[in-house]
């Protein structure tokens, strides 16, 4: 077999596992206008007024610099502070924006005006059910015909004990397919550390001395990386974008 374009390098930004967002946290935002040409900005509250609810915030006047806020009504400002911010403005709206991260990048996902709608917002994209782990069926295109006959002899031998190598195959006999369950995922440094402690290289040297097929490591390890705990290969389903193909 050989393959039809080249893998993702296994440190890859781009892995074609990721989906959803890391690290998903809530930030409090005010909606400010000012002079009549310039269009609205957003900032935090400075932290010294962070213990203010909305309703002392919004269509309030404030003083605002590049990185924070302060009220200027009915609150007491020190002057290293004020001198700190040279623009004034209104407070038109308290804004939740729900930020995260996506493949290392930040990104602003979307805007709330309260801050129960925000969290609602996060807990559905975290999908927080306590059983949650994420499945994935991808062709068999995606293994070299050493690694799925690999998988297979491993599938087929009941009698096997766990190898420890943090996967497990299982076969799907009713559609000519193998999965893996993965375990310990994601197989990021700082969690394989904590369970196995070791890095992701040591483990991945572990994997190979086995003799486990090199193509199949690699594809175990970025899917592991997104956090997919079942992977199923099946030679029906579509292969994945961004995923080295394998030809006869």
């Amino acid at each position: 077999m050989n393959p039809t374009h080249q893998a993702p390098a296994l440190l890859t930004a781009s892995n074609p596992f990721a989906r959803g967002y890391d690290h998903l946290h809530i930030e409090r935002l005010l909606l400010i206008t000012y002079e009549n040409t310039c269009p609205p900005c957003f900032r935090p509250v400075h932290d010294s007024q962070a213990h203010l609810p909305d309703d002392e915030l919004q269509l309030f006047p404030c003083l605002f610099n590049d990185d924070f806020a302060l009220i200027s009504e009915g609150q007491s400002i020190p002057e290293e502070l004020d001198e700190r911010c040279p623009s004034t403005g209104l407070v038109r709206h308290v804004i939740y924006a729900v930020m995260g991260e996506m493949l290392n990048e930040r990104h602003h996902v979307g805007d709330l005006y309260s801050l129960e709608e925000a969290q609602a917002m996060v807990h559905r994209l975290r999908f927080e059910t306590g059983h949650y782990s994420r499945a994935w069926e991808i062709s068999t295109a995606h293994l070299t015909e050493e690694a799925l006959r690999y998988l297979e002899r491993r599938a087929d031998n009941f009698d096997s004990r766990p190898t420890g190598l943090l996967f497990e195959p299982f076969a799907l006999t009713d559609c000519n397919g193998v999965g893996c369950k993965l375990i310990g995922t994601p197989w990021t440094d700082d969690n394989l550390v904590k369970i196995e402690d070791c890095p992701y290289s040591s483990l991945r040297q572990e994997q190979l001395d086995a003799g486990t097929p090199e193509a199949l490591v690699n594809v175990l390890y970025l899917a592991a990386l997104a956090g997919v705990r079942l992977l199923i290969f099946d030679p029906d389903a579509n292969v994945l974008d961004g995923l080295t193909i394998f030809d006869e």
